[in-house]
């Protein structure tokens, strides 16, 4: 690979940083909000589904992670 197409993918791994820093931020906040809740509240379908975004915002940071490490392979060999 040629330093330009390396240079490139050096580039979108930073922002695949920066975006799994996002998502890590807004699913802290999310967590945050629901252990905060009542247990009245929480125990509520607006309960369950907070814990399932909350996962989610977690599959798609592992994907993030996922791709950032691939990307980090193909630029190194």
């Amino acid at each position: 690979m040629n330093i330009k197409r390396r240079k490139t993918l050096k580039s979108i791994i930073q922002k695949l940083t920066d975006l799994e820093l996002e998502i890590e931020k807004v699913q802290d906040e999310e967590q945050d909000s629901f252990d905060n809740m009542p247990e009245s509240l929480a125990a509520t379908e607006r309960g369950d589904q907070m814990e399932e975004f909350i996962g989610l915002l977690d599959f798609a940071r592992e994907q993030v992670l996922e791709s950032k490490g691939t990307l980090e392979e193909v630029s190194s060999s």
